[in-house]
């Protein structure tokens, strides 16, 4: 059973910056999809940025492009959001996913129901 373990959420100016950390236990090593989703307050859960653990291909969503980006560690059981010039839209509990085996494109930031593992979730809230 996969478990993923988020930390590095907080409150936080507008403009300010934020790093988020996920951790993943018993991963599989055929490679996995891994990635950030977040929901605000009477929102739909959608994707912020995702990427593969093998190749380290990764997407953005537009709305974050430019300031959010996403990285893994060496050992590929952690995934990092780094959050940049944040809003106050940004707010939201942000969720660490993971599908293991599944090859990344674009078209999984919408789909989040082919994640079947997720985090506990972590608040990231923004001020102005």
């Amino acid at each position: 059973q996969v478990q993923l373990v988020e930390s590095g959420g907080g409150s936080v100016q507008a403009g300010g910056s934020l790093r988020l950390a996920c951790t993943a236990s018993r991963l599989t090593t055929s490679g996995a999809c891994m990635g950030w989703f977040r929901q605000a307050a009477g929102k739909e859960r959608e994707g912020v940025a995702i990427i593969y653990s093998f190749g380290g291909s990764t997407y953005i969503a537009d709305s974050v492009w430019g300031r959010f980006t996403i990285s893994l560690d060496n050992a590929k059981t952690t995934v990092y959001l780094q959050m940049n010039s944040l809003t106050p839209e940004d707010t939201a509990v942000y969720y660490c996913a993971a599908a293991p085996r599944l090859v990344c494109t674009r078209d999984y930031l919408t789909q989040r129901g082919a994640f079947g593992y997720w985090g506990q979730g972590t608040q990231v809230t923004v001020s102005s």
